[in-house]
């Protein structure tokens, strides 16, 4: 049987929303490699103990503001992994090494290009993520007041956005799709797609957004790395099988019930968080959920929040 060990870990940012990231020394398992500051919990500590005082021991920092970012378990051959992961935006002192390992600040997006322990990869796609995901209403007729819409909305600041149009004919798809990636563009925002694969590459969009159903008929990840594949999901199974085609994210749902399905059983914040907890990537909630609910969304192990009414609003 191995060893389990429970760490808690830290992705602190820096005003410029760079992370700070050491290097394992070359003499310890998986030397080497790049690591978020952190360190195993030790016995009657909580989690946010040990992560004071892992910071103030291995960094020379304190801790003044974290919060949780993604929670981790990972099956190394000789040992299992539980990597409890916080982000740090705000702390006192300047970090050093006082254990002589490097350290460097990286921008979320250039993470990818260090090489990290297998268990650190998730960590690096919640960093990328924001904690809100735009999930659009079904357009209706007026196209020019649901492109308008969709373009305020990313203007203030939606950076990651997923366009729901099931109604629509193919060809009047693909003009919303190809209308709402140039909005998105202009603001820096990410668009995926609730449709064909097929479709994102030939409209160069971010990625697809998978169905309960597409994921069920799937054999395997429908985009190479490179694009964003994310799913929906109502139970553990449906989590298992997004998990085996290696999404990147997904939303769980509904976390309360909601006027569009009346009928579907809510699953409440603390079975959420069963659900979720072992899921190997980011989740958002989903379902009667809106900026409001974003901390306890982080609580129960979210990314965050993933909203049509609570995060498009009214036109």
């Amino acid at each position: 049987m191995t060893a389990s060990i429970h760490v808690a870990a830290a992705a602190i940012l820096d005003a410029r929303g760079r992370v700070l990231i050491a290097r394992r020394a070359p003499d310890v398992p998986q030397g080497g490699l790049w690591e978020f500051p952190g360190g195993k919990r030790e016995p009657g500590e909580s989690v946010e103990q040990a992560l004071h005082r892992e910071l103030d021991e291995e960094l020379g920092i304190g801790v003044e503001h974290a919060r949780p970012l993604i929670r981790i378990r990972h099956a190394y051959p000789d040992r299992a992994v539980l990597l409890d992961v916080w982000r740090v935006d705000r702390y006192r002192g300047a970090p050093s090494g006082r254990e002589g390992q490097p350290l460097e600040w990286v921008l979320p997006q250039d993470l990818g290009a260090r090489a990290f322990p297998a268990a650190d990869r998730p960590v690096l796609t919640a960093l990328h993520l924001p904690d809100r995901y735009l999930i659009t209403p079904e357009p209706g007729p007026d196209a020019a007041r649901f492109l308008d819409t969709l373009e305020r909305r990313v203007a203030s600041g939606a950076a990651l956005v997923q366009l729901r149009a099931r109604s629509q004919a193919p060809d009047r798809f693909r003009w919303l799709a190809a209308e709402a990636l140039e909005r998105c563009r202009r603001h820096g925002a990410r668009l995926l797609i609730n449709g064909p694969a097929d479709l994102a590459r030939e409209l160069a969009v971010d990625g697809v957004h998978l169905t309960a159903h597409a994921l069920g008929s799937l054999s395997a990840r429908p985009l190479p790395e490179g694009y964003w594949v994310g799913a929906s999901c109502h139970d553990a199974a449906e989590l298992a099988r997004a998990a085996h085609l290696g999404v990147d994210f997904a939303v769980l749902s509904p976390v309360r019930s909601t006027p569009s399905h009346p009928d579907a059983r809510a699953l409440g914040w603390e079975e959420f968080a069963k659900r979720v907890d072992p899921a190997p990537f980011p989740v958002y909630a989903l379902g009667g959920v809106g900026p409001r609910d974003l901390e306890s969304a982080f609580r129960h192990g979210a990314q965050g929040i993933a909203a049509i009414r609570g995060l498009w609003g009214g036109a």
